[in-house]
């Protein structure tokens, strides 16, 4: 039996990225007890089940209210904070329509955007590969996040108070940037350093000026 891997999320809304019991109950019912399902570090659940049976899946869980993502070498959906401010104070929409920007994309090796409300970056946000933080009314973009090994490190600032317009045109450009640019399997933070934050940094004042308020 051959088996294809996908990734299932809640969405997120105050409180947090949370799966639900009732959504948990709904994606076993449809998945079944053949399929494996795994948790992953940027809030996504990785089910593999039956190819015959993925397409049919997939509708159910959609259905059901999950969302349902590419697995593998993409840009992972918004990993965000609790919104523990509020949903306008913490920017909740700001964060949805980066969520529907910037997810799933091609890249040369898995993509984490981090989001946080508000400057205790409860998420992490400076952790990972691309983060967004919400300083009271404007926000700041962060690139370069590794959490892992003996040479971790703290993502550096690409840019400061940008408008919620800004935000999605200079995270697309940073994605195509690593799209074209990027090697097979090269991790982000790697790629930042090879790049310099000058350049990329150059390489996104386009959008920042095209989208400035």
């Amino acid at each position: 039996m051959a088996m294809q891997k996908f990734a299932v999320t809640p969405g997120f809304e105050v409180g947090g990225t949370l799966f639900r019991p009732d959504q948990l109950a709904v994606l076993g019912s449809i998945v079944g007890e053949d399929a494996r399902i795994e948790m992953t570090t940027f809030k996504q659940l990785y089910v593999e089940m039956d190819e015959e049976r993925v397409e049919e899946a997939k509708a159910k869980l959609e259905a059901a209210g999950l969302e349902v993502h590419p697995a593998g070498f993409v840009s992972k959906s918004l990993i965000t904070c609790n919104f523990c401010r509020g949903a306008e104070d913490s920017g909740l929409d700001v964060a949805k329509m980066l969520d529907e920007a910037i997810a799933d994309h091609p890249v040369p090796n898995p993509l984490k955007i981090g989001y946080a409300g508000c400057a205790l970056g409860t998420s992490e946000p400076l952790l990972k590969d691309i983060a967004v933080i919400k300083m009271r009314n404007t926000y700041d973009i962060y690139v370069g996040g590794e959490p892992r090994g003996l040479k971790a490190s703290l993502a550096k600032q690409l840019h400061a108070d940008l408008t919620p317009e800004q935000l999605a045109p200079i995270i697309l450009k940073l994605i195509a940037i690593y799209q074209e640019h990027g090697k097979k399997k090269e991790k982000f933070s790697r790629f930042v350093e090879r790049m310099t934050l000058d350049h990329l940094r150059q390489s996104t004042l386009a959008e920042r000026m095209d989208t400035a308020g």
